[in-house]
């Protein structure tokens, strides 16, 4: 899986790409044929501590998956966005098993 990580408005750290390759390479897990992953992580205008957003695009034959999180860090939300896609990929295969 090609894993492309692009973050607006500040530098990502390298142990913080490194977090989030580890995370999104697990998805291959619950579904073999992911092509392509799409990480964008900002920093939101808004006021509060919760302000780190991450959104990822999963590409996967005849479908597009995607999530956005937002929380008070980075690896929070990449956690809970990759949560989010493990539920989508399992929805998916149970839904191609059936057919």
């Amino acid at each position: 899986m090609n894993i492309t990580i692009q973050s607006l408005r500040f530098d990502a750290t390298d142990k913080l790409e490194q977090f989030i390759q580890k995370k999104v390479s697990k998805l291959d897990l619950f579904y073999d044929g992911i092509i392509s992953a799409a990480v964008v992580l900002r920093l939101d205008k808004a006021e509060t501590t919760e302000n780190k957003v991450a959104e990822i695009n999963l590409e996967i034959p005849g479908n597009t998956l995607f999530a956005k999180k937002q929380s008070k860090t980075f690896e929070e939300s990449v956690d809970l966005a990759c949560e989010a896609l493990r539920k989508q990929l399992i929805r998916t295969k149970d839904k191609i098993k059936a057919k």
